[in-house]
């Protein structure tokens, strides 16, 4: 029999990291724990990255809801169907049984990358703010290694924007410095087009996510006639069967997808929008969705089996004060993990 418990965890960032939803100042999370009922000693954790706000499964219950679910994994009832429409609670679930069955030392998919000796690319991530604060982000990342940046914009206004990422493009020429950038859904829909084409004129690799997802119509016209490729980010949330999610690909032909898999439901259901996504010639990434290094370490392993060739988002496990310690850390552009450092768990009250 399994003894599976879990507990909230309040990650706090190192400063107000600015969106187009909002400033966040700390991260609630919830980590999952998986044993032996005979042996405690060995056990498999996992995050269940509940996104507020975002993730489909933001729901007053939540709590309740993983407490059943843990129950059903002891008495071995769990299925599926009843875990698929709580995208985070199967991530966490799935990563903590993989632990569990790989002898609970945080390897889920040995590689190259969990012995140490290869990394995987990623980008910097640029959050918004003064023009300052954005600058000083950048030249850091530069100085770091960084050759590609994603920067959050459609907080500030866009002639301020635009002049921003032109005085990066003076600095930096495309040769030099990928730009990616991530709307969040913030382009107005009325003048989304013209918003593109005023960004295009620096360059840009893709756009995540130019406007409010639940328009594929529109979404659709926009991908077929936008001069800066279009990439899919909350619009894959909460299509979580299979019909729904090679439907929306095929509708809107987006030139990217960004693969989140604590939004969209783990491993095994973000392997099928891979799948349908490859069938349409259809780019893609896969991006850590602010988890702490729990649920980092997990989409960092399953990221690298799937031999990518493209530069990921996997850059967020130095945002917070009080990250789990682990043995992951970024080097020249890349993602490492040294097999020489331990994990230091705190002390976490598991229920």
């Amino acid at each position: 029999m399994l003894n599976s418990v879990y507990s909230k965890y309040l990650l706090h960032f190192k400063f107000p990291a600015g969106t187009s939803r909002g400033t966040l100042y700390d991260r609630e999370t919830w980590l999952v724990k998986i044993s032996d009922n005979n042996d405690s000693s060995i056990f498999g954790i996992g995050e269940c990255g509940l996104f507020k706000g975002l993730s489909c499964d933001d729901r007053p219950d939540y709590e309740k809801k993983l407490g059943e679910f843990c129950r059903k994994i002891d008495g071995l009832e769990l299925n599926c169907d009843e875990i698929v429409t709580w995208p985070s609670i199967r991530f966490g679930i799935e990563t903590a049984l993989l632990d569990f069955e790989q002898g609970g030392k945080r390897i889920l998919f040995p590689s190259d990358f969990t012995n140490g000796t290869a990394g995987i690319p990623i980008n910097g991530l640029i959050w918004m703010g003064s023009v300052d604060f954005m600058q000083k982000q950048i030249h850091d990342k530069i100085d770091a290694g960084f050759r590609c940046l994603k920067l959050k914009v459609g907080a500030l206004d866009i002639d301020d924007e635009l002049e921003f990422i032109g005085s990066i493009r003076k600095q930096f020429s495309p040769q030099i410095l990928e730009i990616r950038l991530d709307a969040n859904g913030s382009f107005p829909r009325h003048n989304a087009m013209e918003i593109l084409k005023r960004y295009a004129k620096y360059t840009i690799h893709s756009v995540e996510q130019p406007v409010k997802a639940g328009h594929p119509e529109f979404l659709s016209t926009l991908c077929k006639a936008s001069p800066i490729p279009i990439a899919l980010d909350e619009e894959l949330i909460g299509k979580n069967t299979l019909t729904e999610k090679r439907n929306l690909l095929k509708e809107v032909m987006p030139q990217y997808i960004v693969i989140k898999p604590s939004l969209t439901g783990g491993f095994s259901a973000s392997m099928e929008w891979i799948t349908e996504a490859k069938a349409l010639n259809i780019g893609w990434w896969i991006t850590s969705a602010l988890e702490s290094n729990i649920g980092l370490n997990a989409i960092a392993q399953w990221t690298y089996s799937l031999d990518v060739d493209m530069v990921q988002g996997l850059g967020t496990g130095g945002l917070y004060t009080n990250n789990i310690s682990s043995p992951l850390f970024i080097k020249d552009q890349e993602l490492h993990m040294d097999k020489n450092t331990n994990w230091d768990l705190p002390g976490i009250d598991f229920v």
